[in-house]
């Protein structure tokens, strides 16, 4: 949305710029109430773009912009392209008054390259053919190969832990705990198999967290999503932006995380394409294969509340439900090979 340059952003731009701005276009990325996130992208008279974010939240501090900068040089040291973070004229990351929140402000460069969302052909098409699936991930299995350390924090993807500190858990144990409580609307007939599902997810959670930090991670710029993918004028792989989720993350939660289908054998065949595409740039640990299937067994079978929610809204009789949950069970307890294609 073009907006008019008023004070509040001409005083913002120069923060970073002595230029004058001429235009300037407000893009909302906030999630939610307590998620105030703002991108303002300002031309100059000679064209010349300049993206300044600003952010009230509890996960955007200068300490984490600071890992969000050395990550994107990381990326671009392994030959892919990211924009720039670029602090205030004066070497630092602001707060500024924006909006009526009291934010930090941090500037990017513009992207050099086409941000894959915003093509004009499907999108979807792209972001799922061999060419780009096989390259971000080649990317992100050479991230994972040299194993960074310097993030204190995690990233969003993170289990055992909290992203943010008014985070009650982690997403993974929320969403399990959505499952149970949807899954206890079912008819009382079910109430046997919903329990003996939800022990077993804990069961293998329990086992799985005394184990877990043991599991080889780096840094990933962790959403690999289409508005954050960049393609050249030919539709080739260039890189990535947006490091906000950005932090350190055990390898094989975040491929499986990032692997999503609505039916868990497609999902799995993805995870193991992944799997095998990432195995050419990165050596797998004698424990991530073995621990890999108590990971995916943690994540996958009763991660999908939506299912449950769908079935108690559309009123689906007795053979729907069961089908449901024997899926679930099946795969919470199934030994499946998930490196056989390697």
């Amino acid at each position: 949305m073009t907006v008019p340059i008023d004070k509040e952003l001409k005083d913002l731009f120069a923060l970073f710029s002595d230029k004058e701005p001429t235009d300037a276009e407000l893009i909302d990325t906030g999630r939610s109430e307590t998620d105030f996130r703002n991108a303002v992208i300002f031309t100059t008279a000679d064209n010349d773009r300049l993206v300044i974010k600003l952010s009230d939240n509890d996960f955007t501090s200068p300490e984490r912009i600071k890992i969000w900068r050395r990550t994107v040089k990381e990326y671009k040291a392994l030959g892919y392209y990211s924009p720039e973070i670029l602090c205030s004229r004066q070497g630092d990351f602001p707060y500024v008054n924006f909006k009526g929140h009291r934010c930090i402000a941090y500037a990017e460069e513009y992207v050099k390259y086409h941000i894959l969302e915003q093509r004009d052909d499907s999108a979807e098409s792209i972001a799922e053919s061999e060419e780009v699936t096989r390259e971000k991930w080649i990317m992100t299995a050479k991230v994972a190969a040299k194993h960074f350390d310097y993030a204190p924090f995690p990233s969003a993807y993170c289990l055992f832990d909290r992203f943010c500190p008014s985070d009650k858990t982690d997403e993974v144990t929320e969403q399990a705990q959505d499952w149970k409580k949807k899954a206890d609307k079912l008819p009382e007939q079910f109430r046997e198999q919903v329990e003996r599902i939800w022990k077993l997810w804990q069961q293998n959670r329990e086992k799985l967290e005394k184990v877990y930090h043991t599991l080889p991670s780096s840094v990933f710029q962790a959403d690999l999503n289409t508005t954050n993918l960049l393609i050249d004028d030919d539709g080739h792989f260039a890189g990535v932006f947006d490091y906000n989720l950005c932090g350190k993350e055990v390898f094989l939660n975040y491929i499986f995380r990032e692997n999503f289908a609505r039916d868990f054998e497609t999902e799995i065949e993805k995870i193991k394409k992944v799997l095998k595409i990432t195995a050419g740039h990165y050596e797998y640990s004698k424990e991530e294969k073995q621990y890999a299937l108590m990971l995916y067994r943690c994540l996958k079978p009763i991660r999908k509340d939506f299912e449950i929610e769908e079935l108690l809204n559309s009123g689906a009789d007795n053979d729907k439900i069961s089908a449901c949950l024997d899926s679930s069970e099946h795969y919470l307890t199934a030994e499946i090979e998930l490196f056989d294609l390697l």
